[in-house]
């Protein structure tokens, strides 16, 4: 008997204010024909004042349970991956298991950046598989617009607001790549990388900080990065990018979704993309993206699904699971 953390229910949120390429133009030097050539993003969504990342996954994660046919009661755990929790101290997971208004079980959260929900994956993952929980909220819940320089054209137009969760199961496979379920994950990191993409502030710092990106080095290692971890986790499946039905990567840059897949061999066809409509969301976008895949009818059950991300440590990942 193998036990496989599967897939029981998926949902997503956004908050309300839509925020189109043109309104950046009053505080930049830009335009919508030169954001969407360079990033593929038409809007974005933007949290409305007092609306915190908590109040997004707990939107996101009451979605994923009524997929499920679920109750909070149902749940032993929680994991949020984010970059932008409420508060220091306590973490946004016991935040939205309270906003839940769950009391039993465990949550935490995990901060890997854009790659976070990867991280978090795994790490739910490697719970259901060790008997400590057998069922886990997984949650990618951001307010990254709380961190944006509004002077700097390079990032400020890239980055929004959302949550998108799943809720994974403990159930039985197997033992072969046929079954439902996490097959595989491939994690990495390397901190020599962290001027390129990162926060210039925090706690200990004294200041909360703005995001900082040298976007021509990011993008340069995200397609060798993605496309490496993406067929690390697929070896170690024992598949290969031909067995894949649909990649759902970070969505970041239409250029580095396109760029991913080439190197992967795998047609566009086979990718969902919602950079357009949600610019990166960070942690959240995996989630969100699966999410809308599957309200667009794209996923089913039984289709080999990878997800890849990169994120600043520079931190990157890959999940392969079968929908």
């Amino acid at each position: 008997m193998t036990i496989r953390a599967v897939v029981r229910g998926v949902g997503h949120y956004l908050p309300d204010r839509v925020v189109p390429n043109s309104e950046f133009e009053a505080l930049v030097e830009t335009s919508d024909e030169w954001i969407r050539s360079r990033s593929g993003i038409e809007r974005r969504h933007f949290a409305a004042p007092g609306q915190t990342t908590a109040d997004l996954g707990t939107r996101a994660a009451q979605a994923a349970l009524a997929d499920a046919g679920l109750t909070p009661e149902d749940v032993d755990a929680i994991i949020v991956a984010t970059s932008t929790a409420d508060f220091t101290f306590p973490s946004c997971a016991t935040m939205i298991q309270s906003g839940l208004g769950m009391t039993r079980g465990f949550a935490f959260d995990v901060q890997a950046v854009c790659a976070g929900f990867a991280f978090a994956l795994t790490t739910a993952n490697a719970l259901i598989l060790a008997g400590q929980a057998k069922r886990v909220l997984v949650i990618g819940a951001e307010t990254f617009s709380r961190l944006m320089d509004w002077t700097d054209r390079g990032t400020c137009v890239l980055f929004g607001d959302g949550a998108g969760a799943l809720l994974l199961e403990a159930q039985t496979g197997t033992g072969t790549n046929a079954d439902r379920g996490i097959l595989a994950t491939d994690l990495n990191s390397d901190g020599r990388y962290k001027d390129i993409l990162h926060v210039d502030g925090g706690t200990s710092t004294g200041k909360t900080g703005h995001l900082r990106m040298e976007g021509k080095e990011v993008f340069r290692h995200a397609i060798e990065k993605l496309a490496e971890t993406a067929h690390a986790a697929l070896d170690k499946a024992g598949l290969t990018p031909g067995d894949v039905d649909w990649i759902v990567p970070h969505q970041a840059n239409i250029r580095i979704i396109e760029g991913t897949a080439k190197k992967m061999q795998v047609s566009m066809d086979k990718v969902i993309v919602t950079v357009q409509d949600h610019g990166n969301t960070s942690a959240a976008s995996i989630p969100l993206a699966l999410s809308v895949g599957k309200a667009r009818g794209q996923l089913r059950e039984g289709d080999l699904v990878v997800t890849e991300a990169i994120g600043g440590g520079l931190a990157w990942g890959s999940v392969v699971l079968r929908w």
